[in-house]
């Protein structure tokens, strides 16, 4: 099996609420890079793809993702942007 395939087998078990598909997802993100995947992930209620898409946000300087983050009162997405800022 290819990795887009077992992404999309992984992404199908995620949406279906398998937490042990969706805790893959995020690691293997992570390990990526892969901001569109955490931000995804993040954006659908999970806590720990928000906790990594702020750290690999912080790392990678993306102002404006903490930002819209912070704007959506997530106090350590403000903190790191802050953080940023301050430079």
């Amino acid at each position: 099996m290819n990795d887009d395939s077992e992404l999309s087998v992984l992404r199908e078990r995620g949406a279906k609420g398998d937490g042990d598909a969706v805790d893959e997802l995020i690691e293997l993100a992570a390990e990526r890079g892969d901001m569109d995947e955490l931000r995804r992930l993040s954006d659908g209620g999970s806590s720990t793809a928000t906790d990594q898409f702020i750290e690999l946000a912080t790392e990678l300087g993306a102002m404006s993702e903490l930002r819209r983050l912070a704007d959506q009162s997530n106090t350590t997405a403000a903190e790191q942007l802050m953080g940023l800022t301050a430079e």
